[in-house]
């Protein structure tokens, strides 16, 4: 028997009763009244607990989509496996050091942090990078 089931059992018994001391009879009716709102409040609690998964759930698909693409590391569909595909560049116009990875290499270019030269890439075979000042 549930909460409710149990708590409608207790009206009836009440009812039941006959009680002839209407100051006892007005205390079983207290007593009943604040079952009914404890029941209700814990109705109300449930209904947000059911909200709460849902919005619990709702996060936890978010959150796996941002950890899919976070375990993507350059966050292109290459097959690269943490620092395997990145490389190190020497801009030819100012000499700064770049660091690039491989998606970048293969978009053909990138422009110079440091000086805004627009540096042009081309992979060789071999798969090593070659970098021209264009």
């Amino acid at each position: 028997m549930n909460t409710v089931e149990s708590l409608g059992y207790l009206k009836g018994l009440i009812d039941g009763l006959e009680v002839k001391n209407e100051s006892e009879a007005k205390i079983y009716k207290a007593i009943i009244d604040v079952i009914e709102n404890i029941v209700d409040d814990i109705d109300d609690i449930y209904e947000e607990i059911d909200s709460v998964e849902e919005q619990v759930d709702e996060i936890d698909e978010a959150l796996a989509d941002v950890e899919e693409y976070l375990d993507d590391d350059c966050g292109c569909d290459c097959d690269c496996d943490d620092d395997c595909c990145e490389y190190e560049l020497e801009c030819p116009a100012c000499g700064e050091s770049i660091v690039v990875d491989e998606c970048t290499i293969e978009e053909g270019g990138i422009e110079c942090p440091a000086c805004g030269e627009y540096l042009e890439f081309e992979l060789s075979c071999d798969g090593e990078e070659d970098s021209d000042e264009e």
